[in-house]
Parts: C-alpha cells; sequence; structure tokens
C-alpha cells in the first residue's frame, strides 16, 4: 500500500467566509493564500452533499501554486498544481506546472521524467479529496492502484516550463458522514491541447484513529542503516543521493535503499516507505535490469501491503517478449518479510 498523510502546519481550514459560490464565467479566482484558503467541501450541495466546487471560474491560473497541505507536501517548492474547478458532476479540470528542471525528476535525454506525471496524478487525487470531497487534512490516504500512459512526443522539454491541464473523472465513490471514503479517478493530461498522458488510479482516505488502530506499533519504527548505493549510472541517475537501489550478489535482484533525509522522497517524515520511493525504485530497476538508459511509456502498479522502514525490502525483476519493436515490457516484484509490497509493469523505449 502506498499511504500519504499530512499532519504538520496546516492552515486553519475555519473560515468565516465559505467557497467560491457560482457566479459570473469571467469572475477571477480568490488568492489562494494561506492567510485565507479555500475550506474544503464548505459548498456542499443539500441533495448530495457534493461540495459545490469552483464553477464560476472559466480558466484556471498558473501564477501560484495551491496550497501545499492539499497536497500533501511541506515544501512549496514541491507543489506541481496550480488551480483547479469543477466541471461537472464528479468531474473537474486541474491546472499544473513542470519546470523545465527539478532536482530529483530530471529530464531523461531532452524529455520530462516521465514519473513527474506519476507524482502529478498523485496530487490531483489528493486536492480533489479535499477540497472536493470534504476529505479533512489529517486524514491518510492509502493508494491501491496507479496506471499510466504517456506519448513521448509531448513529453520534450521546451524552452518554458510545461503548462498542464488535467481532466479528472471521480468514480466508485464511498462517502462516510458526507465525507469520501473510497475512489476512483481517471486523468487525461494534455500540454498545448495534445494528451500527454492518461491515468487511472484509487485510494481510500483513513480518519487518524482508524489509521492508528490499522498501523498499531509500525507508527514508531526506527529505519534501517542506510545501505550502498548501485552506481547511480546504472540506474540512470548521476547523483548517488538520489538512487534507491542497493546491490545483491543475486541476479536481477536488489535491496531496497531507504534514505529519509531525502528532500523530495521523504518531504516530511512517515511512518512507512512512500508510493513514489517505490515506483522510482521500480523503475531503476527496470533500468538496471535492461542495461541501457530507459523511457518509460506506460506503467502499472498495484500496492499490496505497507513497506515498512525497519525491514529490507527486496525487488525483483524479469522481461517478457516485446511485442512492439524497440520497446520493453519488464515485471518488478517487491517482497519484504516474505509478503509482496507491489508488483508494477514498466514498459520503456531507449530516448
Amino acid at each position: 500500500m502506498s499511504t500519504h498523510t499530512f499532519q504538520a502546519h496546516r492552515p486553519a481550514l475555519t473560515t468565516a467566509a465559505p467557497a467560491p459560490a457560482a457566479g459570473s464565467p469571467a469572475a477571477a479566482p480568490a488568492p489562494l493564500t494561506a492567510a485565507a484558503p479555500r475550506t474544503p467541501g464548505a459548498a456542499a450541495s443539500a441533495a448530495g452533499g457534493v461540495p459545490a466546487g469552483r464553477d464560476a471560474y472559466a480558466h484556471l491560473s498558473l501564477t501560484r501554486t495551491v496550497p501545499k497541505e492539499f497536497v500533501h507536501r511541506a515544501s512549496v517548492a514541491e507543489v506541481l498544481l496550480t488551480d483547479w474547478q469543477r466541471t461537472g458532476e464528479d468531474r473537474f479540470t486541474v491546472s499544473a506546472q513542470w519546470p523545465r528542471g527539478h532536482s530529483f525528476f530530471t529530464p531523461i535525454a531532452g524529455y520530462h521524467d516521465p514519473l513527474i506525471a506519476a507524482e502529478t496524478i498523485r496530487q490531483s487525487g489528493l486536492l480533489l479529496a479535499h477540497t472536493e470531497y470534504g476529505v479533512p487534512l489529517d486524514h491518510s490516504f492509502v493508494m491501491h492502484d496507479l496506471s499510466i500512459a504517456l506519448d513521448p512526443a509531448h513529453l520534450r522539454v521546451g524552452t518554458a516550463p510545461a503548462a498542464l491541464t488535467i481532466d479528472v473523472t471521480c468514480s466508485d465513490i464511498t462517502r462516510r458522514r458526507g465525507r469520501a471514503a473510497s475512489l476512483r479517478y481517471t486523468s487525461t493530461l494534455r500540454r498545448d491541447g495534445h494528451v500527454l498522458a492518461r491515468a487511472d488510479a484509487s485510494c481510500t482516505c483513513t480518519p487518524p484513529a482508524v489509521y492508528q488502530r490499522l498501523r498499531g506499533n509500525r507508527t514508531h519504527t526506527t529505519p534501517l542503516p542506510l545501505t550502498a548505493p548501485t552506481a547511480p549510472q546504472t540506474v540512470g541517475r548521476t547523483s548517488p543521493t538520489d538512487v534507491v537501489l542497493t546491490p545483491t550478489p543475486h541476479p536481477h535482484t536488489w535491496q531496497l535503499r531507504t534514505d529519509t533525509r531525502h528532500p523530495v522522497l521523504f518531504d516530511h517524515p512517515v511512518d512507512h516507505i512512500p508510493g513514489m520511493v517505490l515506483l522510482e525504485a521500480a523503475r531503476q530497476a527496470t533500468t538496471a535490469h535492461l542495461g541501457h538508459p530507459t523511457l518509460p511509456l506506460t506503467l502499472t502498479t498495484t500496492f499490496t501491503n505497507y513497506a515498512e522502514l525497519d525491514t529490507p525490502c527486496h525487488l525483483q525483476t524479469h522481461t517478457t517478449t516485446p511485442t512492439t519493436p524497440g520497446h520493453h515490457t519488464t515485471h518488478i516484484t517487491c517482497h519484504q518479510n516474505n509478503h509482496p509490497v507491489f508488483h508494477t509493469t514498466i514498459t520503456t523505449t531507449t530516448p
């Protein structure tokens, strides 16, 4: 399981003014500042308890990020989303911006790192759950699966940051006490009007007391000592600090290397290994297995158990016969204490 929770230094969510009401299509979005945050779920409809959202705004802003608390980030620099609006029942458009360079999601041979798309999808689900479905900020999110398919023709790094619009449709929504308890969401990412990626994901939203019962004494474990990194160039990295694999004596097998001091992968304290670390490990294992640089085209992941910080995780890889020339499909499995943690299938090409 991939869990996301954020509990530190969130803005007050009790305000005198409710979320913006529907009005003139030309109305400008209210400033997204910590001093006057929008209240998640404040404008719920009387019929179904679904927040009215931001129907009033005809266009999205790229001039500021959404509040970092809505996407479970401690660092404003790691927030990729800039705005959102409701476009229909359980339908939304989110705007995002990708920098031309990033400290971790570094370009690959002139292409934006496809995993920044996965992080964008992750942030979009959190944003909408909090702002449109009334999920409090202290809830934990468990992601069960994530699939994404990308078109490299629209991944090229340009002369300016990439401005994205993301059309999101939420489905399979279960509610408790008027708030979303679980949902699935499909996303279409567009850049300059072109479809850059399509994605599908599902998650559950867990109150603090329930999460504590689920995790028990696992919330206060001591991480393993940091292990030696695999050679960065063998996993598509330039810096050892960004390597999340440690070599083992067994073929196509690596130990997960968990550096809880990493400023991006561990943006804030957590009690388990985040899902984005697992996706990066799968990508690095794929590159190491194939023995050459790779550009992911599709990625499908199922998370089955929490990845704990205090016991080793091991990844194994194998490939299947390619059906498309120049494409390679790699299967990655991860086990901890003889229990499966996640399974990922990645199709790649050579950039």
